[in-house]
């Protein structure tokens, strides 16, 4: 149906009711009307004949009983059989028979035949349908999705009989345009019944289920503001708003962290005598959670527990799930626990936060027990579930672990999709088991699940791990020259690739290309680019990189910042490492264990022990702990600078004495061996410290 067809009838004046016929409904011809249908149910091919027979010896003709029919079968292909008898015989239909005939095709949302049967008697007036029957029409629209069409006709007979569809299929409709999205119009129908209301009285008066419509799309819509409107509206009208009112509101509150009103929203639910149903309670759990406030999110909690409302599955999930995303496992299997013994029904919801969490915390036997009991409870783990528990054991390095998994998912029906192989195969690549990546992205292919960005980024990484870069370009170019999105994650393996073999000029021209496609890099791409010039000895293109860096307004991480450092020292210039360490510490950076090693490892190199002995306090003051590189680096530079180490004067002018390297001297003055006096030193510093801040404490 289209405007078209709607146009095609334009009344002079408005249709009135038909209320009378041309003959009476006498007891016979209900008997006829009757026979008909029982003719059309059982009569085979032999209907047509029989019905013709029947109707010459009445002396009837079919459209006179078609209304009753229609009426009385029930069944829209019957009706639809009957309508082409009528129609083949040449008898014309009146609008009372056309309208029944609506009713019946809309109850079974039939709707290319609801379309010609509209095209046919629009013709002219006196096949115009009621406006009840329009109104069947619109329900069967708007709740099968067809809101466009449900609209057009609405607008048709609020032209033509200037006056409103029946409520049920102005709310059908407008419940359809809020479910998709056009509030627009919604609200334009809502002004059409303030206008209905006006000229005909309040017996048009829309009614709570009309608001709670509007205001529940308002409220998803994020248009708080007008749904609260409308609040005010439906109670100056003098309705009362109910639980589905207050809802929709609370819940849009919510979603913009309006906790101030939604607490305004309880209290006058409270005035008015009305209990708040646990569904209310939990949107605002959630939400409270969602907003970072925990202890006013537990404070809900609390209340609806003191309200008399008991906590339902949907209360608990959320619990669980905060309590997992926040590492408290345990109180999350109390939780579990609890709603085991409340009796509730438990669900994924219930059990997959916590296999996620004890997959991260490398619990895996407990992960896997979870697994077996959600089973148990009749619930079959879904690709999040299983997700969870695959990633832990990559990220753990136990690989053959989360293959072992999948086998067992792909068995019980669910097959693991683009990012479970992603995973994996990641896994595989950083095991250097790169063959067997590959041969996951044929299983993957033949189980038709497409690769994306990251898998195709995964495999180009793989190849370049594996050392062999001209198949990782072939590969990445075939992404290009297919017309696919390499992403931002396939352009950073193929710049990280270009900078591991030296080709600066490439990563860069990488880089230009990616920004000319709309791929904007990220920190990763530029201190990967930074790097790459430093291992290449190229200070000057790293320097120029980082200010490009600074200029596209980008914050420098840890790693870029950690690159220019290694860079400095490498030329032997300390003093430009400190500078650029001092920088990082203004814009709030803190170094870590890479950032502190290189500075220790190039300071004792140029015998500068005295630096290196000042960055390793400085290390464990900031509770940055050192790992095995920093060690060697601080034994070997003790132990091979012995003499500079021990020498009363210091190695660097106004710089006061390090309290290792006092510690070192006193045990070589007694006689240690350098390589134990310095492995003693070091164990001993932290006792030393602690007794210097004892003593100043006293003092």
């Amino acid at each position: 149906m289209s405007k078209a067809i709607l146009s095609l009838i334009k009344p002079l004046h408005r249709p009135q009711p038909k209320t009378s016929r041309k003959f009476l409904i006498t007891p016979h011809i209900k008997e006829l009307a009757n026979e008909v249908c029982e003719i059309l149910r059982t009569q085979g091919e032999q209907w047509e004949e029989t019905l013709q027979n029947r109707f010459f010896e009445e002396d009837i003709a079919p459209s006179e009983v078609a209304h009753l029919v229609f009426d009385k079968v029930r069944d829209c292909e019957l009706g639809l059989k009957f309508f082409g008898f009528v129609s083949q015989n040449r008898f014309s239909l009146d609008g009372f028979a056309y309208s029944k005939l609506l009713k019946l095709l809309a109850r079974s949302k039939v709707f290319a035949e609801i379309d010609n049967v509209l095209l046919e008697c629009m013709q002219s007036e006196e096949k115009l349908p009621t406006r009840e029957a329009l109104g069947f029409v619109i329900r069967a629209y708007a709740e099968s999705g067809l809101v466009s069409k449900a609209l057009e006709l609405y607008f048709f007979v609020l032209k033509t009989y200037d006056a409103l569809p029946q409520l049920l299929a102005c709310n059908s409709l407008l419940n359809g345009l809020v479910k998709d999205g056009n509030m627009e119009a919604a609200w334009k129908s809502r002004n059409a019944k303030k206008l209905i209301e006006k000229r005909w009285g309040k017996n048009c008066i829309p009614n709570i289920v009309f608001y709670n419509t509007l205001i529940d799309g308002y409220c998803k819509r994020g248009d708080v503001k007008r749904a609260h409107g409308l609040l005010e509206d439906l109670k100056e009208k003098g309705f009362l708003p109910t639980q589905e009112t207050y809802g929709a509101i609370i819940n849009g509150f919510c979603k913009r962290g309006e906790f101030e009103k939604v607490d305004q929203i309880l209290k006058e639910m409270d005035s008015r005598g009305m209990e708040v149903n646990a569904q209310v309670y939990n949107c605002v759990v959630d939400a409270k959670y969602k907003c970072g406030f925990v202890g006013e999110a537990l404070g809900t909690t609390r209340k609806m527990i003191e309200a008399g409302c008991k906590l339902d599955i949907v209360t608990y999930n959320t619990l669980i799930s905060n309590a997992c995303r926040d590492g408290k496992v345990q109180e999350a299997e109390r939780l579990l626990e609890k709603a085991l013994n409340s009796r509730l029904v438990l669900n994924k919801l219930s059990f997959t936060p916590l296999i996620h969490a004890y997959s991260k915390e490398g619990d895996f036997e407990r992960a896997s027990t979870l697994l077996v009991q959600m089973t148990e409870c009749g619930l079959k783990p879904d690709l999040i579930t299983y997700g969870g528990l695959i990633h832990g054991l990559v990220v753990a390095g136990e690989v053959d672990a989360a293959l072992t998994i999948r086998k067992k998912m792909m068995e019980r029906g669910v097959p693991p999709d683009a990012c479970i192989y992603n995973v994996l195969m990641n896994g595989l690549c950083k095991k250097g088991r790169f063959a067997d990546a590959k041969q996951l992205k044929l299983e993957m292919l033949g189980h038709n699940v497409s690769p994306d960005a990251y898998v195709y980024a995964t495999l180009v990484d793989g190849y370049i791990r594996s050392g062999n870069f001209d198949d990782a370009k072939k590969l990445f170019d075939n992404i290009i020259s297919r017309g696919m999105d390499p992403g931002l994650v396939g352009y950073n393996a193929m710049i990280k690739g270009y900078c591991k073999f030296g080709m600066m000029k490439d990563a860069v021209f990488c880089l230009s290309k990616m920004t000319n496609r709309n791929v904007y890099p990220d920190e990763f791409t530029y201190s990967t680019i930074i790097d790459g010039y430093i291992k290449e000895n190229d200070l000057c293109g790293a320097l120029t990189m980082f200010c490009h860096v600074i200029k596209r307004n980008y914050a420098p991480n840890i790693v870029t910042y950690t690159s220019l450092i290694s860079g400095f020292c490498r030329c032997g210039d300390i003093a430009g490492a400190e500078k650029i360490l001092k920088e990082l510490r203004l814009n709030g950076v803190a170094p870590n264990v890479v950032t502190y090693t290189v500075l220790i490892g190039s300071c004792c190199k140029e015998g500068r022990l005295a630096k290196a002995s000042s960055f390793f306090e400085e290390m464990l003051m900031s509770k940055c702990n050192p790992n095995d590189v920093t060690f060697h680096y601080i034994v070997n530079g003790l132990s091979n600078n012995t003499p500079c180490a021990v020498s009363r004067t210091d190695c660097e002018s106004g710089l006061h004495k390090p309290m290792l390297l006092d510690i070192f001297g006193r045990m070589i003055s007694d006689g240690w061996r350098p390589i134990s006096a310095a492995y003693v030193s070091i164990i001993c510093l932290p006792l030393f410290k602690q007794d210097a801040r004892s003593c100043i404490a006293v003092d």
